[in-house]
């Protein structure tokens, strides 16, 4: 059986999770984390490795004889490492640098949504010189809100829903004048807004054959009621109780499939994680955005679900295997519940000792995102420090089981949800009745 030296980049609580998954494969001879946390420390090496620098990445590679990297965070996919290492001969996990425009440019995405009849919101797209255009535009229109959205990565700040031509300006200039976003802003991607309920669906592809592996649902806002502002993601559980096997086989055969034809037509083959967000409208399922990778925190909740070898997986998606293949995931639910620092989305302190890791329940996961070790001692080091990971036969189990293990883990300025998979189980409770 041949084994494989693995080094996977990035150093979330999604790396965490991917990390765990990766060491329980047989398929693993060794595994190393550019840069990792202290979380993915235990299944792992932890690698002081800059992987903006795709030089400094290659010659890691060949010092340590790897045979595969899995790239976790969207951004090294976006800037092409994928096929800087693939030139080099080296497999990679993750999708190439075009086919990685589906989540690095809305307006690319929207093209080829158009294009392959694959259902989306209505839009508009303008060019960066255009700005006057949009004010005028916006200030014609009947119906608000509308949704503006700049056109490249901006670290999931940059979807704004605006209720007022007014507002739209305002956005406008916020965009302008903020260097990070600005940056993103080459175009604009302007969408009617669509009323429904979310859902992420996960799909693993080889380029030609996509396989469902999960599907979530995520809490962005900060504040309980998805109130107050967007993160990165409070808290996420899966399976989503919002779709059933019917829906879930429609949305595959109109929207999941579809999108990798409609690349490999494209002459820009999808290959890894396609995480698709949809918006469940009156009209049926429709497409918010692609991202090129798993989520996070919906990672958290996916991988432990998967009962196949991920290592294996990700080798069947690289060597365009997974025709034949088929994935089931564990009877039951997971919830994660994101505990934050104080502040957070905002401005925030680090450096508190995190006490209590040690006494969670045995069967809870608790996967490490804004952490460090500092003398040997675990303490926050980011906005978003810990997911608790619980599961359960049922969804309310699998809550329970994450917020008692939640209760026993202490941090100054500890912040975290209280509602997190409170929407699911309404339906579920609903359904019953």
């Amino acid at each position: 059986m041949e084994t494989h030296k693995v080094l996977l980049i990035g150093s979330g609580g999604r790396e965490h999770a991917l990390a765990w998954g990766l060491a329980k494969s047989p398929l693993l001879d060794a595994l190393f984390i550019a840069p990792g946390n202290p979380g993915t420390a235990q299944f792992g090496t932890n690698v002081d490795l800059d992987v903006d620098d795709h030089d400094a990445v290659l010659e890691f590679c060949e010092e340590n004889g790897i045979t595969l990297v899995v790239i976790g965070p969207e951004k090294p996919l976006v800037d092409g490492l994928t096929d800087y290492l693939e030139d080099y001969g080296y497999a990679v996990f993750g999708p190439s640098k075009d086919a990685a425009r589906l989540e690095g440019s809305k307006s690319y995405s929207k093209t080829i949504m158009q294009k392959y009849d694959i259902p989306t919101a209505g839009y508009h797209v303008f060019e960066r010189h255009e700005v006057s255009g949009i004010r005028d535009f916006i200030s014609e229109m009947a119906i608000f809100p509308v949704v503006l959205k700049v056109d490249g990565l901006a670290a999931g700040k940059g979807v704004f829903i605006c209720d007022s031509a007014e507002e739209a300006s305002d956005v406008l200039d916020t965009i302008l004048n903020d260097v990070s976003l600005s940056a993103a802003a080459d175009f604009f991607v302007l969408e009617e807004f669509m009323q429904g309920e979310e859902v992420s669906v996960f799909a693993v592809s080889d380029g030609k054959t996509a396989k469902l592996i999960g599907y979530a649902q995520d809490h962005k806002r900060i504040g309980n009621q998805d109130t107050g502002l967007n993160t990165g993601g409070m808290g996420a559980y899966a399976p989503a109780p919002i779709l059933d096997d019917s829906t879930l086989s429609h949305i595959f055969d109109t929207i999941i499939q579809p999108t990798i034809d409609a690349m490999a037509a494209e002459s820009t083959p999808y290959k890894g994680i396609l995480y698709t967000g949809l918006m469940m409208t009156v009209d049926g399922p429709k497409v918010v955005e692609y991202n090129c990778r798993f989520g996070d925190p919906e990672c958290q909740v996916i991988v432990p679900a998967l009962e196949q070898d991920l290592l294996e997986m990700m080798l069947m998606s690289v060597n365009e295997r997974l025709e034949y293949a088929s994935f089931t995931t564990k009877p039951g639910f997971f919830c994660s519940v994101v505990m934050a620092s104080k502040g957070y989305p905002g401005s925030y302190s680090k450096g508190f000792p995190i006490n209590g890791l040690g006494l969670v329940d045995s069967d809870v996961l608790v996967f490490q995102s804004g952490t460090a070790d500092k003398e040997g001692e675990i303490v926050t080091n980011g906005g978003r420090v810990l997911n608790v990971v619980g599961y359960g036969e049922t969804l309310k189990q699998a809550i329970d089981s994450a917020y008692s293990s939640v209760e026993k883990i202490h941090f100054d300025g500890a912040y975290y949800r209280t509602d997190i998979g409170m929407k699911g189980l309404r339906r579920v409770d609903s359904s019953i009745s």
